[in-house]
């Protein structure tokens, strides 16, 4: 087997020699545990040769019982992402724990022997992570809207809510709830803590407490969190449903200055159009690595083109790993038209960027407890 793999890896090297400048060879090499006789180990990535995210469209071939490869050009240069299924997302592969990797990553590709060892799959093992929510949490089940699809909310209530029958608080409105606070909900098996570190600062009495809402998103997310109809449901949703059901069923402080609104990626972009477009009823926003100008998204041209007088307050974060590098020139003109409105960096809005942040609730919850200072600072 040492033997044959020895060859390949020859002739692949050999052939890559003689590509074109501009394009890069990458030889994925994959070894698992046998695996059933009708089964096959699929990649998965964020390139269309790799199926584009779809979990069932790029076979690997078979070598034996344990080892698959896949040869394929790309553009040089060009950053990969990329996970391995056997077929669909609930077969995908993991660590022998369970845990859900993120993404592998190759970036700014170039002629590449890629090997990965696969330790187990998603269908076969426990999963690793178990909910365990800080605080005291109460749900909002089967909320509807127009044609939008039902979802379930999560309501986390600050400590000594129910005692201190006096007080009112702020609200967070935060977006693809099922990842902020349950592990076990979440995406990759990793939350945002957002109720440790929201219930640490507030006891430290570095933030002003707050009730914060967590809204799950539904499989019409990219159009519920995009600048269209539906994303102008979703909005209407948010402010004319959502929030007159929190402020009358919670004690709230219901005005602007008290309302903000958090997200991630196409979440990160909601945030900003809630602010942006509902600055009487939301004053404050956290984007993280938002989609401001990704592919077919485009709301900086909406900013620009918007002469009406805003006031806000807004925490933008990215990184620069993988697809954080894709989002960034999007976030750079944002900041640009802003600037050109006359919003100054340190007054009405700040920007941080992670050198070795990647796309993932990980690198958000790092960065929340200064999100959160910064919004809701005493």
């Amino acid at each position: 087997m040492k033997k044959y793999l020895s060859l390949i890896l020859v002739l692949f090297l050999a052939a890559a020699s003689f590509c074109q400048e501009e394009m890069a060879n990458i030889y994925f090499i994959v070894t698992t545990l046998p695996i059933e006789d009708n089964d096959t180990v699929f990649i998965s990535g964020n390139d269309e040769k790799l199926g584009s995210w779809r979990p069932n469209i790029v076979p690997l071939k078979k070598q034996n019982d344990s080892t698959w490869t896949l040869e394929e050009e790309f553009t040089k240069g060009k950053t990969l992402e990329y996970k391995f299924t056997r077929g669909s997302w609930s077969t995908e592969a993991v660590s022998k724990e369970g845990h859900i990797p993120a993404n592998y990553l190759i970036k700014r590709t170039v002629n590449k022997i890629a090997s990965h060892k696969i330790e187990a799959w998603r269908d076969e093992v426990k999963p690793a992570a178990c909910g365990q929510i800080t605080g005291t949490v109460e749900y909002i089940n089967n909320l509807t809207y127009k044609y939008l699809l039902p979802r379930n909310v999560m309501v986390w209530l600050p400590f000594n809510y129910y005692k201190n029958t006096n007080e009112h608080y702020s609200v967070l409105y935060m977006h693809d709830g099922q990842n902020i606070i349950d592990p076990s909900t979440s995406t990759l098996g990793i939350d945002w803590q957002v109720d440790e570190v929201a219930d640490s600062l507030i006891r430290k009495n570095e933030i002003d407490a707050m009730i914060i809402i967590g809204i799950n998103n539904t499989d019409q997310r990219v159009s519920e969190y995009s600048h269209n109809d539906t994303g102008t449901a979703y909005m209407e949703f948010v402010v004319e449903k959502l929030k007159p059901l929190i402020d009358s069923t919670y004690r709230t402080k219901p005005e602007r200055e008290f309302t903000a609104t958090c997200g991630s990626s196409m979440g990160g972009l909601i945030s900003f159009m809630l602010l942006w477009e509902y600055n009487d009823v939301f004053s404050k926003a956290i984007c993280m690595s938002p989609a401001f100008k990704v592919r077919q998204f485009n709301y900086v041209t909406s900013v620009y083109n918007d002469i009406k007088t805003r006031d806000i307050k807004l925490y933008l974060y990215n990184g620069a790993i993988g697809l954080e590098e894709i989002l960034q020139p999007g976030i750079d003109e944002m900041i640009s038209v802003l600037e050109s409105k006359g919003f100054v960096e340190g007054d009405d809005f700040v920007f941080y960027q992670d050198k070795d942040g990647i796309h993932n609730e990980a690198a958000w919850a790092k960065w929340l407890p200064a999100a959160l200072r910064y919004i809701f600072n005493k």
